[in-house]
This record gives C-alpha cells, sequence and structure tokens, in this order.
C-alpha cells in the first residue's frame, strides 16, 4: 500500500504563508491521536510547545519532549503519536527555498533537534499576530540556523529494516516492559536465536539485551510524561 502524500491545504489548523516558500501551521491535537503514516512534498520542522509526541520514520521512533523538535524531509513517510495533549508549531520549506538558504547542518536526513531558548522564541514569535514580511523573513533564518542535533540515545529506537528482524522488533515494542527471550522470539518470527541476535547488531548497532532495554526506558519516558 503506497504512502499517503498530504498537501499543506488540507491539514487542518491556523494557516499562514510566509510569500517565501515557508508556510506555518499551528494545531491542537489530544492525547491518544494518531496521525497515520504520510508524508509532504515540503521538507518540515516538526514541533510542540506543550505537550510530547512520538515520532516514527523508517529510520526509528523518537520520543519528542517539549525541549526537542523533529527535523523531517521532504517526501520522508512518518507517523506521529499524541502522548500527552500538545501545541503543535509546524514550519514546512518548500525545497526551492532550502535549497537557496540552507547553510551548515545538513538537511537530508531526519534526525532530533535540540530546542534552545532561542529557538523556543523564534518559533512562538513567529506564530504571534506581528505579520511583517522582514521579521517574519530574519525568525525563519534563525530558525534554520538554531537547528542544533541532539544526541539524546535514550529516547531513540532505532528500527530494523530486515523483515524476521523488525517483526521482533514490533511484538517487544508492543509490550516493552515484558521479559523477552530472543529464543522464543526467533522461533515466532522463524530464525535461529543466533541468526536473530545478529541481525539486531547489524540492523540496530545494538545487542538485542541493549535493544530491549532502550525501548523499555522510551517506556517508561513516555508514561512519565504522559
Amino acid at each position: 500500500m503506497g504512502i499517503v502524500e498530504t498537501p499543506i491545504a488540507a491539514i487542518r489548523g491556523s494557516h499562514r504563508l510566509t510569500g517565501d516558500g515557508v508556510h506555518l501551521v499551528a494545531r491542537h491535537y489530544k492525547k491518544g491521536v494518531r496521525l497515520d503514516t504520510h508524508m509532504h512534498r515540503e521538507a518540515q520542522l516538526v514541533y510542540a510547545a506543550r505537550g510530547t509526541m512520538q515520532v516514527t520514520t523508517p529510520k526509528g521512533r523518537w520520543l519528542v519532549p517539549p525541549d526537542r523538535a523533529v527535523w523531517v524531509p521532504a517526501r520522508l513517510e512518518h507517523a506521529i503519536d499524541v502522548l500527552a495533549d500538545i501545541d503543535m508549531r509546524t514550519l514546512y520549506f518548500d525545497p526551492a527555498w532550502l535549497g537557496r538558504e540552507q547553510h551548515g547542518t545538513s538537511l537530508d536526513a531526519e534526525f532530533v533537534v535540540r530546542v534552545s531558548r532561542l529557538l523556543h522564541q523564534s518559533i512562538l514569535a513567529l506564530f504571534d499576530e506581528r505579520h511583517n514580511p522582514d521579521r517574519t523573513a530574519l525568525l525563519v533564518r534563525l530558525a534554520v540556523l538554531e537547528l542544533h542535533r541532539a544526541e539524546d540515545s535514550a529516547t531513540f529506537i532505532p528500527l530494523p529494516q530486515e523483515p524476521r528482524c523488525r517483526r521482533a522488533a514490533q511484538i517487544v515494542l508492543g509490550d516493552p516492559t515484558a521479559a523477552h527471550e530472543i529464543a522464543t522470539l526467533a522461533r515466532k518470527v522463524g530464525t535461529s536465536a543466533r541468526t536473530l541476535s545478529r541481525l539486531f547488531s547489524s540492523e540496530t548497532q545494538l545487542s538485542f539485551k541493549s535493544w530491549c532495554q532502550r525501548a523499555r526506558i522510551a517506556a517508561a519516558i513516555e508514561k512519565l510524561r504522559a
């Protein structure tokens, strides 16, 4: 089944176009809402000024509290789960705009952004009532310059791509606090414990034990923030 490409115009919320290839969309989502896997023609900076969300891409799953945001490149499939009521503030960037304005940090792959006080205030200012074009342009460029990568290993769960390993990972994520034995999982997905162990190491750069521990930590953080 193909992934749906969602045009910005179809997104519910408060919309604003800066006139220079950048769209600003403000939305509120209640806890429990899921935005199923989709993609956009534009790249986007996804930020929740309040609340916690979980963002999933083919690369992995991130837990995203208010001091973090996620950079999602154009046409990258992703899903969002709302873990606590959120006030989402999203900046959508036309690829042509990025081609002209991008400097420094590579924006070709998804990553979690460390939200500095400056970035936080810049995003909030973009959504206030002052619609001065010069001010808006400066704030947008400032936001892009503030896209600093956050190294939050505990809140990132890499997802394997190999089908058997992926199925085993999904079983664990379905109940991350349970004691999962690799031999039992291997039988469920049709392989040996040795092969599954090797697959986890090669696909996620973590041992099976470490990967399960990462999943438990993320689940505990999610429960605390919900």
